[in-house]
């Protein structure tokens, strides 16, 4: 007997006022002493509204799973997943790589379906931390799997594009839950086919 398919949405409320962004645009420009009054600055309000709204934007997704007939129990990892998010603390973007594996229990997911979850969390304001638990939570919640595991690795433009401004530094986080967590022989077949010494 097959399951249904999980209809997964964005858990927030209305769509984008893009109207009302690109006014808030406009005004935060202008309040930063940038005139838009030439051709090419003209319409960077709006620019900016679609662009942020693109990026507060997942695209819905069906989480299909399939019955683990075989019974296979070894790692199933994806690696070099392409992140990107928006830090909240400054609205400037970080981008990087994320590796996600989990250890099948009764069901195995479709293994597109690994991307579609970072991008599910990725697109609202994030900090790295909670995107990588939120991942891996939502991946146990969801397969109840024997155990995940999720490390991403990223560059914060917060930290090289102002403040100190550190160029070429990146941000590593972690969460291991099940066996990849309590066993050590598991945890450190996931970091070695990540590439992290773990």
């Amino acid at each position: 007997m097959s399951t249904p398919a999980l209809r997964v949405v964005h858990e927030t409320g209305p769509g984008p006022d893009l109207a009302a962004a690109e006014a808030a645009a406009a005004d935060l420009l202008t309040a930063l002493g940038i005139s838009l009054d030439s051709e090419s600055l003209h319409g960077t309000p709006g620019r900016m509204a679609r662009a942020y709204a693109e990026l507060f934007t997942p695209r819905p997704f069906d989480l299909t799973t399939f019955p683990n007939d075989e019974g296979y129990d070894e790692l199933v990892l994806a690696r070099g997943i392409p992140v990107r998010s928006v830090c909240e603390h400054h609205l400037l973007p970080f981008v990087g790589v994320a590796h996600v594996g989990y250890l099948p229990g009764e069901r195995i997911l479709g293994l597109s379906k690994l991307a579609r979850i970072v991008e599910h969390f990725a697109c609202r304001p994030q900090v790295q931390e909670r995107l990588t638990k939120q991942i891996a939570d939502w991946l146990e919640e969801q397969l109840e799997p024997r155990g995940v595991g999720v490390v991403i690795e990223a560059e914060h433009s917060c930290m090289t594009l102002r403040g100190v401004q550190a160029v070429g530094s990146s941000t590593v986080t972690s969460t291991l839950l099940g066996t990849l967590r309590e066993d050590a022989r598991s945890r450190q077949e996931f970091f070695a086919l990540t590439g992290i010494n773990g």
